[in-house]
């Protein structure tokens, strides 16, 4: 995964910002799979041999500066170190990463705090269609994360889920997207 600085692009860019990264790369052995926008970043999906990760960054260049880049692979990492790093992703727009640090708290987890890290998993991923200018998918998303976070109040890692849930009702009532932090 490569994250650029964003310079002002939105997530209704984010399917040029993909195509630009296509045509910018096409002369490379690489993928671009997925584009998403958020305030900070423009994150690409990429498949790229280790070796050419710096002439791929170069190549995005004109599309904003590297930020990071990461290998992403599914971690074994304790739980509390696991939910601090996710409410970090959360917090700095990188829903994809929050998103999947949280499928191993989540595969660990029995009754009412697996439904309660699936809603705030399924909050990520909403907002991951949203960085993706598909607001019908993330609001649809939201709603099947307010079925799992039904039966869930007060804190959790210091979460505080019913303002989570109060965020995220608000979206559903007025098909109005706004990022938050947790």
């Amino acid at each position: 995964m490569v994250h650029l600085k964003n310079s002002g692009y939105l997530p209704h860019d984010a399917s040029v910002l993909l195509k630009k990264a296509d045509d910018l790369t096409g002369d490379l052995d690489a993928l671009v799979r997925d584009t998403r926008v958020s305030e900070k970043y423009l994150e690409f999906d990429v498949s790229v041999a280790k070796e050419h990760l710096d002439l791929l960054v170069e190549k995005l260049a004109p599309l904003g500066n590297l930020d990071h880049a990461r290998h992403l692979v599914e971690e074994k990492i304790e739980k509390d170190e696991a939910l601090d790093n996710a409410v970090f992703y959360f917090n700095n727009e990188r829903f994809w990463e929050c998103h999947e640090v949280l499928e191993s708290v989540w595969k660990a987890t029995y009754e009412g705090e697996k439904d309660l890290v699936q809603g705030i998993i399924l909050v990520a991923a909403a907002f991951v269609h949203y960085q993706k200018d598909e607001n019908d998918i993330c609001l649809s998303i939201m709603k099947r994360a307010m079925e799992k976070l039904v039966n869930s109040t007060g804190k959790y890692h210091d979460i505080d889920i019913d303002a989570f849930k109060k965020k995220v009702a608000d979206m559903i009532k007025t098909g109005i997207i706004r990022i938050f932090t947790i």
